[in-house]
């Protein structure tokens, strides 16, 4: 008979462990995925471009409800698990159902921050997080509401890109004094706050908010500096934090995240943790790439090979608010030197940070054709002093020159 394997979550890191059990240990595991969302997994980090009009809902869906049954996985959503016993190895659903397991795997992913500040509880006031969160924000957008959009973030400009795509006014506040701080260097940052004003959104960079104020309702933003944002709903995009109350009420070791070693096993015997909320050597990645290399190493190892996962290199490749931007690597250069690009008229920007003749750290912005090329030199660490002279200006012409 098939183990019973359950897994808690049903986000892009409970479909990509599917996909490679599915490769690897197809009919050992009787598999039971549980989701609250009310929905089938989809890609998260399309719901800025549902949100802006860009795609459509369904589009978003990783897998049909057919290619989840063809692997004959059990997927229940929209029902959450309310606890999980290790003794009797059982997980209770909010239905009141129970599900057994052998072997369980956390995937419950992240949860949104929301600021401590007074009227945070107010009606109008949202997250960016989920479809859910989307149905709403589109209503804002149609309405041609004031919206103001706290955290200048990945998720922040997201969601003030999609607002302002979907026909809301935007202010977008920032705490820190430049966009995208913990992904790009001062320069790259200048040039996206540019490029997404030109999009017509507002942007106040060190700006701390002091309360959302309103009568029963949102009425603004008043700052620590004494200005009041006028808005009709405040949007709540400055950060998430891993979803671990379930792992660790069920007393699986927990500090940041679900603490997990290198075969991505808790120190609980057959329970794991992968994605954005499980904590590998100290670290909580929170972003789809570390989430899936993860799942490939847990699929090898559930399908009893031998495997170790020794961390990912944090990179970011997307558009945000419709504006191309990568970073990978040791893009502040501590150590190393420079190489840096910026047609401030075309909106491009490209640095590569070379130390020890490898290619170290990497921040485009505008132009990123070539992303996936700076990523693998970063993670093959290969020497670059033949392509040196050349290897600012791509790919294709550095392999031309070099043929």
């Amino acid at each position: 008979m098939s183990e019973p394997l359950v897994i808690i979550g049903n986000g892009m890191a409970a479909a990509r462990l599917v996909e490679e059990l599915a490769k690897r240990a197809l009919g050992r595991y009787a598999i039971a995925v549980i989701g609250d969302e009310p929905r089938l997994a989809y890609n998260r980090v399309l719901l800025s471009s549902v949100l802006a009009g860009e795609a459509t809902s369904q589009e978003i869906e990783l897998r049909s409800a057919a290619w989840w049954r063809d692997r004959g996985v059990t997927v229940t959503y929209g029902c959450a698990a309310d606890a999980v016993d290790l003794a009797a190895r059982h997980v209770h659903l909010a239905s009141g159902l129970t599900v057994p397991f052998s072997k369980l795997v956390f995937a419950t992913g992240s949860i949104p921050l929301r600021l401590a500040v007074p009227g945070s509880d107010l009606p109008g006031v949202h997250t960016f997080r989920d479809s859910c969160d989307v149905d709403q924000l589109l209503a804002l957008g149609k309405a041609k509401n004031r919206v103001v959009v706290i955290g200048g973030g990945l998720l922040g400009l997201e969601a003030a890109y999609g607002l302002a795509k979907a026909g809301a006014k935007v202010t977008l506040l920032h705490l820190m004094e430049s966009l995208m701080e913990r992904q790009l260097d001062a320069p790259a940052a200048v040039l996206l706050k540019r490029l997404v004003e030109d999009k017509g959104i507002e942007i106040l960079l060190g700006a701390n908010t002091r309360q959302i104020v309103g009568d029963g309702k949102v009425g603004g933003v008043e700052l620590a500096d004494g200005r009041v944002i006028a808005a009709d709903a405040v949007v709540f995009a400055a950060g998430i934090r891993p979803n671990v109350m379930l792992a660790k009420e069920a007393g699986v070791p927990v500090n940041r995240g679900i603490v997990v070693d290198d075969q991505i096993c808790t120190s609980v015997e057959n329970v794991f943790a992968l994605g954005e909320c499980a904590e590998h050597r100290g670290t909580c990645y929170g972003l789809v790439e570390p989430a899936y290399e993860q799942a490939k190493v847990l699929a090898t190892h559930l399908a009893g090979s031998a495997t170790e996962y020794s961390g990912s290199i944090v990179a970011t490749n997307l558009k945000v608010s419709g504006v191309s931007v990568f970073s990978a690597g040791d893009f502040l250069a501590a150590e190393g030197e420079t190489l840096v690009f910026n047609d401030e008229r075309r909106g491009t920007y490209k640095k590569l940070v070379i130390t020890d003749d490898r290619l170290t750290g990497a921040v485009l912005v505008g132009d990123t054709t070539d992303a996936l090329w700076y990523l693998d030199l970063i993670r093959t660490a290969v020497p670059i002093e033949a392509i040196r002279g050349d290897m600012m200006f791509g790919r294709d012409l550095t392999q031309l020159k070099a043929a």
